[in-house]
């Protein structure tokens, strides 16, 4: 696919449906998938290899990874909780693999049931199995900052720390590293200082992505924030759904229907249809229509005369 000047990350497929009590059928997520990609979509976070005792609506993460794989040159992203997780995604060679560190270690107990510790020595261990595989089968694996602007349970955290846990993960072997705003905490100062921080320790070219929700209202200013000072992939969800089980309040990711007008508004090319992008929302809703779809463009509408960044 074309290199845009931003690029979104849909993540509903996993970080939506993980929150929700609904089990979305195999079939309907193949169909959304599909419509995602037909829309331009370049990456998608198709699921996480947990448990299905845990997390019964990702239990097809397999079959969704399988399935598009049969599109050339889409990111397929997935996320694990340790090496045994990885082991299994690993099996159906995805393009990206995320695992989560908690910067807040109450959270990351709540969540993985590891401290710090342990959570490096999995990402050592997950680390040195990648470099077992023949190269081609080598996905991009990313240290997820998760909790990096705050938790529902500790409350404020401590930027350093962010930082300092950054560099581990990259010595324990991440190929890059990732900002969550997992509880929706952050605000539009606080997201531009901490990327400038985890730059000067890390590298500018090892963060290029963050990921933010919208408890707040502050999910659009913050990926605004964070574009204006270079981040060039942000994650998003269809319709905002989505949160964290482990994080109490943490409500949905930002829309990604209103992110791609924002950004297309702006005149910043994402390669993204929003005729062929309400399609796959019809899709979304029709699945579970029970849920409720956040978003203000697909119900306004485009504006007249709007025009797609050249």
């Amino acid at each position: 696919m074309t290199k845009f000047d931003i690029e979104i990350s849909e993540v509903g497929p996993r970080d939506g449906l993980q929150s929700i009590s609904a089990i979305m059928s195999t079939e309907d997520k193949i169909a959304w998938i599909d419509a995602l990609v037909a829309a331009g979509i370049p990456e998608i976070e198709v699921g996480s290899f947990v448990p299905a005792t845990l997390l019964p609506q990702l239990a097809d993460t397999h079959q969704l990874v399988e399935h598009a794989k049969q599109y050339k040159g889409l990111s397929i992203a997935v996320l694990v909780p340790n090496l045994r997780g990885a082991q299994n995604a690993l099996k159906t060679s995805p393009t990206k693999m995320s695992i989560p560190l908690s910067v807040s270690e109450t959270h990351s107990l709540r969540n993985v049931k590891r401290t710090h510790k342990q959570m490096l020595e999995e990402v050592a261990n997950i680390a040195q199995f990648i470099k077992s595989l023949p190269v081609e089968n080598r996905p991009k694996f990313e240290g997820g900052l998760a909790t990096a602007f705050g938790c529902t349970i500790e409350g404020s955290v401590n930027e350093d720390s962010v930082v300092s846990l950054a560099v581990a993960l990259m010595e324990a072997g991440c190929d890059e590293v990732g900002l969550s705003d997992t509880t929706g905490s952050g605000n539009p100062a606080q997201v531009k200082r901490l990327i400038k921080k985890v730059w000067a320790a890390v590298g500018k070219e090892n963060l290029s992505g963050i990921h933010l929700h919208n408890t707040r209202g502050q999910g659009l200013a913050n990926a605004l924030a964070a574009i204006e000072v270079g981040i060039t992939t942000v994650d998003s969800s269809m319709g905002g759904i989505g949160g964290c089980p482990a994080a109490p309040g943490a409500s949905g990711n930002i829309v990604t229907e209103d992110l791609v007008f924002m950004l297309e508004a702006m005149g910043l090319r994402t390669g993204i249809n929003f005729e062929k992008l309400f399609e796959a929302r019809e899709i979304l809703a029709k699945a579970l229509p029970n849920e409720q779809l956040y978003g203000f463009t697909p119900n306004a509408g485009l504006p007249k005369g709007f025009k797609y960044a050249r």
